[in-house]
């Protein structure tokens, strides 16, 4: 290990091998990942706190409903672009065409939620933040397709840079505007600001860094893409349907309280996604490599991500619904008590997600897309249904449910697809073995973090100290498993 200013910047810098690539990028995906979510968080928390429930409702409905139309302006490129140019050689004129693509999507998105803002809500104001926030969200959407080429060349150091500048952006000039000129409609200005500086800052960082940019209008590379895409596409419409369908419903009945409480929880759950959100980009690269030249790295791969997710999923469950009611109550206020049984609903969610994601990632590395598409149609349907039954029964309760239960059935689907379409072989002891442990280090996790000693500290101590509980037990358990091993082969 060279340890010297240029080995240690080799390291984080440059891609030399499988395993240091790999760890170079979860690096980067985690820096990225964090501190985007956290700064973006703690704005929110602002925001509930500032506004109200009443305020910060209109908010997450307007992102909510903005939401519904990501799978049109993306139309999943920066998936495929990360895949094909993970494979190829760098094809600048292609690249060029897809600029122009996405140029024309953004704009014919735009004029969709334009028109469809008119149709879900009769608030005036409402309709003034859609349309503020659509074109931060179109400018966002546009500097994906930059960050999928730097995961497709594993520079995801250039996306961590990008993505961290305009968190600062974004969170500095919201709270500048929460504690100066707090509105709703303000706060969307300051997205739409941070949005365009975000984008001015990936156009200059790719031209320096890669190579100058222009727009080539071909339409032969469009439906190259769009052929590809297509699949993918309507895989995001419906995933897209059971993950905003929910907060947009609940508005669309006028329940604006109710939708900045559902909120509340859901962006704790965001928090509590980050983890799969790294381990899932360091390693969708490499096994887009592997699936074509190694199917025996490809397998090895994928199972080290799914043993990851499994250990993580547990103790999310467990300490989540036990610390529901602190985390609550001490990010928020009493304001938002009725988050609580929320929250705790939704945490079961989180932890299918880990799951999920892992059996999502293979399907498209492997080309399945259109079998991914049945997945979530199938996913959506069940979703909307549950919901319109459950939310005027049950309010946002009742939609935490439906959503839980849709990924429910979404694993499942995943797992058979993967089985059936893929290289991969879903069924392993490992992953037994890896839920049993998982499940034995809860146990001293949970009884630690419900004692009131524990449980009445500042909510980050006790789950700092739940994790440090868990992944104490985990390593002892490991390491008392080996020494079992060792003494079982000597005799």
């Amino acid at each position: 290990m060279d340890f010297t200013f240029n080995g240690i910047k080799s390291i984080f810098f440059d891609n030399r091998t499988t395993r240091q690539t790999i760890f170079k990028n979860t690096f980067w995906s985690a820096v990225s990942v964090v501190m985007d979510r956290l700064l973006k968080f703690i704005l929110l928390i602002y925001v509930a706190r500032i506004l109200g429930a009443t305020e910060y409702g209109k908010f997450t409905f307007a992102l909510s409903f903005i939401s519904l139309f990501a799978f049109f302006h993306s139309f999943s490129l920066p998936a495929i672009i990360t895949r094909e140019f993970a494979r190829e050689e760098e094809n600048k004129e292609e690249f060029y065409s897809i600029i122009s693509l996405k140029i024309l999507l953004s704009f014919i998105s735009f004029l969709l939620i334009l028109l469809g803002s008119f149709f879900i809500t009769s608030y005036p104001d409402i309709r003034i933040i859609i349309s503020i926030l659509a074109i931060s969200s179109l400018l966002n959407g546009f500097t994906t397709v930059f960050y999928a080429f730097f995961q497709a060349r594993q520079r995801m150091e250039y996306e961590t840079w990008a993505e961290i500048f305009q968190a600062i952006i974004v969170t500095g000039l919201g709270l500048l505007v929460l504690f100066k000129f707090p509105s709703v409609i303000n706060l969307s200005y300051s997205y739409l600001l941070a949005g365009l500086a975000g984008f001015i800052f990936v156009i200059i960082f790719f031209n320096s860094k890669l190579f100058p940019l222009k727009i080539h209008w071909d339409k032969k590379v469009w439906w190259k893409f769009l052929v590809m895409s297509w699949p993918l596409v309507l895989t995001g419409l419906f995933g897209t349907l059971y993950s905003y369908i929910d907060s947009v419903m609940l508005g669309y009945r006028g329940m604006i309280i109710e939708t900045g409480l559902y909120n509340a929880a859901y962006r704790i759950i965001f928090v509590a996604l980050m983890p799969m959100s790294l381990i899932s980009g360091s390693f969708y690269p490499a096994l887009s490599g592997f699936f074509k030249k190694s199917k025996e790295k490809l397998q090895k791969a994928w199972e080290h991500q799914m043993e990851l997710m499994i250990l993580l999923s547990l103790p999310l469950v467990v300490g989540g619904i036990v610390l529901a009611p602190k985390i609550i109550l001490s990010i928020y206020s009493a304001e938002y008590a009725g988050s609580i049984l929320t929250l705790q609903i939704l945490i079961i969610m989180a932890a299918l997600t880990f799951l999920c994601r892992p059996f999502s990632d293979v399907i498209i590395v492997s080309n399945q897309q259109k079998k991914a598409f049945w997945v979530t149609f199938w996913g959506a349907v069940i979703n909307i249904i549950l919901n319109l039954i459950l939310i005027p029964k049950y309010s946002l309760n009742g939609a935490a449910v439906a959503t839980v239960i849709t990924y429910i059935v979404i694993l499942v689907m995943y797992f058979l697809q993967t089985m059936k379409f893929t290289p991969i072989n879903p069924i392993s002891l490992k992953f037994i073995f890896s839920f049993i442990i998982s499940a034995v280090c809860c146990m001293p996790m949970y009884f630690v973090i419900a004692q009131p000693k524990i449980y009445n500290l500042n909510v980050f101590l006790s789950v700092t100290i739940g994790t440090i509980i868990y992944f104490a037990a985990f390593f002892a358990l490991k390491f008392l498993l080996k020494r079992f091993k060792a003494v079982e082969e000597k005799l």
